[in-house]
Formats: structure tokens, C-alpha cells, sequence
């Protein structure tokens, strides 16, 4: 399992990577140009993201804009809608508008608001068809 996670606040960042750590190797980003160079490096290397967290509010490409060219990569590489990467966006904002646009013009799958409860984290990601199953279980297997 891969996972970006995208976010400009350190707290914010480590503590989703933390909780992710657990189920795959996790990649950080801390803004939206970032995001993209990651997520076209991880299809390059054939390697792509499972799942991507991105905070909206980010200096240089916010997320709405990263998403955006994150599915207009998709495109490019004629990645089926079924196939392309989940993202879920998260934001300390709980905001009709954001949420719009995240879904609507940006294609996001989820939307979860801050502060981060693993639990409510968690259950989304799986909730969206994406697996979680621990490293140390896989390595028993």
C-alpha cells in the first residue's frame, strides 16, 4: 500500500503519516507542487499512490489546484476512472464551497474536516475500497 500525504502544517502532516505508517510506505508533500512531482514520480517509477491526503489551504498550489492536475495526469496516462488514485481531502474548513469544489471540480472521493480523528480516518479509507492491513500481518502471511 502507498499513501501521499500532503499538507503544510508539520503537526498535521506527521500525525496522519503516523497513522498511516502502520498499513505501507508513506510519502510526504508540503504543498501542492510537491503533490503533483510526487504523484507523476510514483507513475513514472510505476509505484502509484493507493490513497492521497491533501490539505486545501497550502502556500504556492493549494489543493483544489493539485487535485485538478493530479486527474488531469490521470488523463494523460489514460488511467481509468475506476483505477485512479483515491483522494481525500482534508481541511480545518467546513465550508460548503470547498467542499463543491473538491468534489465537483476536482474529483475528490472523500472530505474529512480537522482536526484528524484516527478512527474517522481510518474507517474512510477503508470505506472507500482501500484496504488497511498492517505491515506486520502482511510479513506473517
Amino acid at each position: 500500500m502507498r499513501f501521499l500525504v500532503v499538507d503544510d502544517d508539520f503537526q498535521t502532516r506527521t500525525l496522519v503519516l503516523r497513522h498511516l505508517y502502520p498499513y505501507g510506505f508513506v510519502d510526504v508533500a508540503t504543498d501542492g507542487e510537491e503533490a503533483i512531482a510526487a504523484f507523476h514520480q510514483a507513475l513514472k517509477d510505476k509505484q502509484p499512490y493507493d490513497l492521497i491526503t491533501m490539505d486545501i489551504l497550502m502556500p504556492n498550489t493549494d489543493g483544489q489546484q493539485a487535485l485538478r492536475e493530479i486527474r488531469d495526469i490521470e488523463k494523460e496516462w489514460e488511467i481509468p476512472e475506476e483505477k485512479a488514485v483515491k483522494v481525500i481531502m482534508i481541511s480545518g474548513l467546513d465550508n460548503n464551497k470547498e467542499v463543491h469544489d473538491a468534489f465537483f471540480l476536482g474529483s475528490a472521493t472523500s472530505y474529512i474536516v480537522k482536526p484528524i480523528d484516527k478512527r474517522i480516518l481510518l474507517e474512510e479509507i477503508e470505506s472507500l475500497g482501500v484496504p488497511l492491513i498492517e505491515k506486520e500481518a502482511m510479513s506473517a502471511v
